[in-house]
């Protein structure tokens, strides 16, 4: 019989969490002995388990079947190193202080690589009492607009999502150097340089 999840991984994240046997089965409306039976590979848990278990484990299902973990050891995230995902289908916005897997209404969406704006998509920023005032001469029709503008430093995103019934504008409180994105829903993501 193949085991979806092994004895050794519920083991190892419920001693990794400080549960006794009987404080997991606790949690999770079992008996201890249940838990002794899958950490021994004499029983698995039910299907219907998994969730309840990955949650109380402090994993997800997916490690938990998996049995491999990931851990982040990345406790200084700079966010211009982070990722723009937008969804074809609904243009809901997602933002990552680096590389994800994320999706929405059922599909994979890959990072955005931004681009050096062209002669169509130029932004414009004026520096203005404490603010950026940020315009681009950019159509703004539901076929063809600027979905969202957004300025990033290494520790703030600052985002105004726009729609076809608005001029592509927005003013942030500057919050030193960083870069001011703009996001035209037919050709992508552009990106400037600011200080």
């Amino acid at each position: 019989m193949s085991q979806y999840v092994t004895g050794a991984t519920i083991r190892t994240l419920r001693e990794k969490k400080g549960y006794t046997q009987k404080q997991l089965a606790e949690l999770l409306c079992v008996s201890d002995k249940a838990i002794s039976k899958w950490e021994t590979q004499r029983g698995l848990p039910d299907i219907s388990l998994l969730e309840s278990l990955a949650k109380a484990l402090g994993t997800s299902v997916a490690e938990l079947l998996s049995g491999e973990f990931a851990e982040n050891r990345n406790r200084s995230s700079n966010l211009l190193r982070g990722c723009f995902y937008v969804c074809p289908v609904c243009g809901n916005v997602i933002t990552s202080s680096g590389e994800g897997a994320f999706s929405c209404c059922g599909i994979m969406l890959p990072s955005l690589e931004a681009e050096q704006p062209d002669e169509t998509h130029q932004i414009l920023v004026e520096k203005d009492d404490g603010e950026y005032y940020v315009t681009m001469t950019h159509p703004m029709t539901k076929e063809h607009s600027v979905s969202f503008l957004a300025y990033v430093t290494s520790g703030r995103i600052q985002f105004v999502k726009l729609y076809p019934e608005q001029e592509p504008e927005a003013r942030f409180r500057f919050a030193g150097p960083g870069k001011m994105f703009a996001y035209c829903n037919r050709h992508g993501l552009f990106a400037i340089t600011v200080r």
